[in-house]
């Protein structure tokens, strides 16, 4: 599938959507209007991937809503130099709006399937400096921590303490939590002494953390 002048109008008026509805960090509207959207969703979405609204992937999963996207990265409060784990790859459109912002993105998806996938799309769409990683991410990423911030992009019925103890000082995770088909958007950050700071930024909807692997059937 190819990205036309088309494709590119309805970015922009998805750029203009998203200003009226708060997102002010030029940076991010910059990610909306550069990385095409549409080439992350199966063809039969395609032609709807630059309204504001949540899609349906592979395994069950989804590519979640553009403006929670864009609001979920404004919380990280980037500067360009982090280094970055996002829990849920999904269908790599969050991995690549981090990574056009300059930061080292590591990324976690437990879907063997979709992890595959999005890889390979990764690397076509010219984003292979991502790491994805296949594994269960209530475990995080002990290999790489730690991380100046933590983005977790599914609904956590509670804090993972490995997720915690993989910030560095002064770092930040970001994550919807609770239980339910609606989750609060909770800002967690950490003070030295294990001292963490806790902010709530309303009520979101997304699909369930959940813990292990799944592996494709051989």
């Amino acid at each position: 599938m190819r990205d036309t002048y088309t494709h590119k109008g309805l970015r922009s008026k998805l750029v203009t959507t998203l200003r009226q509805k708060g997102i002010k960090n030029e940076r991010i509207l910059s990610a909306f209007m550069n990385i095409p959207r549409h080439l992350f969703l199966d063809n039969a979405f395609a032609k709807w991937a630059y309204t504001d609204v949540a899609f349906p992937i592979d395994a069950d999963q989804t590519i979640s809503q553009p403006y929670t996207v864009a609001f979920q990265t404004s919380l990280l409060e980037l500067k360009g130099t982090e280094r970055v784990l996002e829990i849920g790859t999904g269908s790599g459109f969050q991995s690549c709006v981090l990574s056009y912002l300059g930061v080292k993105v590591y990324t976690i998806e437990r879907q063997e399937k979709l992890y595959h996938r999005t890889e390979k799309l990764l690397n076509q769409l010219g984003f292979g400096r991502i790491r994805t990683l296949l594994g269960d991410g209530y475990k995080g990423s002990p290999r790489f921590a730690n991380f100046d911030r933590i983005l977790v992009t599914c609904g956590a019925p509670f804090v993972p303490q490995d997720l915690l103890d993989q910030l560095n000082i002064g770092g930040m995770l970001v994550i919807p939590l609770g239980e339910g088909e609606c989750q609060r958007m909770i800002r967690i950050t950490k003070h030295a002494g294990d001292r963490y700071e806790k902010e709530d930024f309303g009520e979101f909807r997304f699909v369930p953390f959940l813990q292990g692997i799944n592996r494709v059937s051989i």
